[in-house]
């Protein structure tokens, strides 16, 4: 008779394990298939049944090969599994996330002062109930080795059983290819684990040195300056400027020397939307970005950033909020530090050529309020977090224009302040990395894949002004491209590289 000290057997504490991990953590997973499946009644129920049995063998397998190889250690990397799922699975529910790889870049370009915004009662319930008791529970179990000749018919057996499932369900193979990102980022807990490791990988693959470009000349010594503004989170949507009924552009809106461009971003996340405006082309690979380029020609060129997430930068003046806080003596809690004694530095250059960039963090979430001067609270009552919205949806709205109206204050004071230079031909554009969504279709932020995104994380605002005698033409939508290319006619830069059909000005 077996000693019932010993714990339960890893064969059936790895079913129950299957099953936990099935029910806490990928029920999102199973609501994507039943939504968007698109065929009928019969053949729905069937791939569901057989999802959900591939799903709990191809997990029982994995469970019962850690616990048979490592035991114990088997089971902390378990719990570990489940805590980090459980902690995916409230973001997936509450913000309905995908855990893609894009989304893991999110997370390890998260700075402690964004952490912060997600910080609320429902973060540690959620993770209580979701990661932290289910980790105790797999810490605290006993259990007992058993056979490996039982772990070959076992794992053997659902191997088996899953192979038979794929069989027959190779007709579906069409629709999992469509879906196959969604579905991915939503099978806990591989979802993170697989894409975690993409993304060591590729980044690994970006810290080689950056491709070069072909050099680029002044074409003049005329006293230009160019200033680039980086908006974050920024949707076409809530402008007023674009035909939204509030009043987010008091100030903008008054104005007639502006350009204002329908403009699309190339990705729905920081790092991405940010490469885009930054690079030449479109491309995966890793050349030269704008103030790099830019300044290796001979072009003075200033970073000043309350943000993060661009590609390397290799300039002398990068300065953050700190930074230009202890420089100027000035408050660091909102973007207008980052705009703070534009005038006399332009002036006081030594170069020709003067590129300024701003990378802004006016529109951020999840705590919208916090992004703006209280002075700015035009719109009110305000919603302060994203897990209130449900509740109060308008609110949300309402703290979400704010930030727009203070981008509209900061936009305007910047184009008032470049008038006032006489001996600098002056361009400002800004930009939107990506937009935002508040709500509609029950999703927040932003972070869904491009090629299923909503318009709202995707349709951003585009800006241009100058005091120059340069027309714009007559273009139709426009993408992040174009920056790179339009920066280099503000500039009089020649370049091999340079693409007229990116470029804005005629």
């Amino acid at each position: 008779m077996k000693d019932k000290t010993k714990g339960i057997p890893i064969s059936i504490f790895a079913a129950i394990l299957s099953v936990i991990n099935l029910l806490l953590y990928n029920i999102p997973f199973f609501a994507f298939v039943s939504e968007h499946a698109e065929f009928g009644l019969w053949e729905r129920i069937g791939l569901m049944a057989a999802l959900v049995v591939i799903v709990l063998t191809l997990n029982y397998v994995v469970f019962y090969l850690l616990l048979q190889l490592l035991h114990y250690v088997g089971q902390v990397i378990i719990s570990l599994l489940f805590l980090i799922s459980g902690i995916s699975t409230y973001f997936v529910f509450v913000y309905h996330n995908l855990m893609d790889e894009a989304m893991i870049s999110n997370v390890f370009n998260t700075r402690a002062s964004e952490v912060a915004g997600f910080i609320n009662p429902s973060l540690f319930i959620g993770v209580a109930l979701l990661g932290f008791l289910p980790m105790v529970y797999v810490l605290l179990q006993k259990t007992q080795r058993q056979s490996w000749k039982l772990f070959g018919i076992c794992t053997g057996s659902g191997l088996g059983l899953t192979l038979i499932l794929v069989l027959i369900n190779l007709n579906q193979v069409l629709w999992i290819g469509k879906y196959d990102t969604e579905l991915g980022g939503l099978t806990m807990p591989w979802s993170w684990v697989v894409n975690t490791g993409l993304y060591v990988k590729h980044n690994k693959a970006k810290e080689v040195q950056e491709r070069p470009l072909p050099a680029a000349t002044l074409r003049n010594e005329n006293k230009e300056a160019f200033v680039l503004i980086i908006g974050e989170s920024s949707r076409k949507a809530n402008w007023q400027l674009y035909g939204y009924e509030r009043e987010t552009n008091p100030r903008l809106s008054q104005r007639e020397d502006l350009v204002i461009l329908n403009a699309e971003a190339c990705a729905t996340y920081t790092t991405a939307g940010v490469k885009s405006i930054l690079e030449y082309k479109a491309t995966s690979a890793l050349y030269e970005i704008l103030p790099n380029y830019l300044f290796n020609a001979g072009v003075d060129v200033i970073w000043r950033t309350h943000n993060w997430g661009e590609p390397p930068v290799h300039i002398n003046e990068y300065e953050n909020m700190q930074d230009l806080g202890e420089r100027y003596g000035v408050s660091t809690d909102y973007d207008e530090t980052l705009f703070v004694g534009l005038k006399d530095r332009i002036q006081q250059s030594n170069h020709n050529k003067v590129l300024i960039i701003l990378h802004s963090n006016t529109s951020h979430g999840p705590d919208y309020q916090r992004q703006y001067p209280p002075q700015y609270e035009y719109f009110t009552p305000v919603c302060s977090r994203v897990e209130d919205a449900q509740k109060e949806p308008d609110h949300l709205m309402n703290a979400y224009d704010n930030t727009i109206r203070y981008t509209d204050a900061l936009i305007a004071n910047l184009i008032d302040t470049l008038q006032t230079i006489t001996d600098y031909d002056c361009s400002m554009l800004y930009v939107s990395d990506h937009g935002e969504s508040l709500g509609e279709n029950n999703l927040f932020m932003h972070g869904v894949p491009l090629k299923m995104a909503p318009k709202e994380q995707y349709e951003i605002p585009m800006i241009l002004w100058t005091n120059t005698h340069r027309k714009v033409k007559d273009v139709g939508t426009v993408d992040q491209h174009y920056v790179f290319h339009t920066v280099l006619t503000s500039l009089s830069i020649d370049s091999e590289i340079y693409n007229p059909s990116l470029d804005l000005w005629k």
